[in-house]
């Protein structure tokens, strides 16, 4: 059935609440298990490769899709459960697609105002003032949306879209339409001014370092369940699965053996460091080498031999062969151009090891 009251006002600074949740067509699930939780005034990410689920999530927060089991509520009312939905229309939740659908024939502020027509006309009007100011256009009011550049109109709809102030807002990839310097300026700005608003938000994205940029914490998705909701530091450095430790930054997985509480011995030698990870001793076990965890280090007798290379501008990332045969990743400084098959020293800076066992 179908709930046909409205939310009360936004109060800003709202909790999401989501447990259990489990999105099914067909009798297949779409994603399954969910549970996710947002603080108030917080930015979250839903991150992931195609088609893991991320975005039916972010529908059925929206209201578009029901769901088979769980339950989704914010500040403790709820909008989903099985046999019960808050139409979209009524949750008090905003939304920004890629797709910015600006109405070209109305005005900006007549597309701010939108959604706030029911506002009386000084409202209204200060209103988009404040939203101009914050996204940075002041006296824009009246020009049209196609004398925009495609980073102004993004910023137009995000006006458009907190204007009403929603308990929550949706972003599903709202910057994937655009090029990569205007999307690495838009991306910490679009968080400053949610801060501002103290609104809290969700963006769904495939692209891990938009996700690092704009989000407080980041749900990790694979095949329709979240492997690790936490921040972007804990994903990179302490991933919870294999997967994720795939998916988040370049990294290698390198058989090694336990060969003591914080020391495992690898083809990189004998390692010493924190581990949050129980294993015992003699225990084969997949060491998570980053690229920042082997530096080029001229001094070094531990060497590599060259197989691949970029250039990054600030440093190159080389592929490195060493004497076993296995190929990790490596740092080096802008100014060490080395060739193709050349043989480098070899120095690890690892503190902290993570550790996945090795039939996993």
């Amino acid at each position: 059935m179908s709930d046909m009251t409205s939310l009360p006002p936004s109060q800003m600074l709202t909790d999401l609440s989501i447990e259990n949740v489990a999105v099914v067509y067909d009798d297949k699930s779409i994603i399954e298990g969910i549970d996710f939780q947002l603080s108030a005034g917080q930015i979250g990410c839903l991150l992931g490769p195609s088609g893991c689920g991320k975005s039916t999530l972010l529908r059925a927060i929206a209201g578009f899709e029901q769901i088979a089991t769980g339950s989704i509520a914010l500040d403790a009312q709820t909008l989903s459960e099985p046999g019960f939905v808050v139409n979209p229309e009524n949750r008090n939740i905003g939304m920004v697609f890629q797709d910015v659908a600006l109405f070209p024939h109305l005005t900006i502020s007549q597309n701010i105002e939108f959604g706030i027509q029911s506002w009386n006309k000084s409202d209204r009007q200060e209103r988009t003032r404040h939203l101009l100011s914050l996204v940075g256009l002041s006296g824009y009011e009246q020009r049209y949306p196609d004398s925009l550049s495609g980073g102004q109109q993004q910023r137009i709809a995000l006006a458009r879209a907190i204007a009403p102030k929603p308990k929550l807002l949706l972003m599903d990839e709202p910057f994937s339409g655009l090029d990569a310097k205007l999307r690495e300026e838009l991306v910490p700005d679009v968080r400053a001014i949610l801060l501002a608003e103290k609104m809290s938000a969700i963006l769904v994205s495939h692209d891990q370092m938009e996700a690092f940029a704009m989000a407080d914490q980041i749900a990790v998705m694979s095949e329709g369940q979240i492997h690790q909701l936490a921040s972007a530091y804990q994903i990179y450095h302490k991933p919870a699965t294999r997967f994720v430790a795939s998916f988040i930054g370049h990294g290698d997985l390198l058989p090694s053996k336990v060969c003591g509480p914080n020391c495992v011995v690898s083809d990189l030698g004998e390692i010493t460091g924190q581990t949050d990870h129980g294993f015992s001793a003699d225990q084969e076990i997949d060491l998570l080498i980053r690229p920042d965890d082997i530096l080029h280090d001229d001094d070094s007798e531990f060497t590599g031999e060259i197989v691949s290379k970029w250039f990054r501008g600030s440093h190159f990332l080389y592929r490195v062969r060493l004497a076993s045969g296995k190929v990790v990743y490596c740092f080096a400084s802008s100014h060490h151009d080395h060739s193709i098959g050349q043989s480098i020293g070899l120095s690890v800076n690892l503190d902290h090891l993570v550790l996945f066992p090795r039939d996993a």
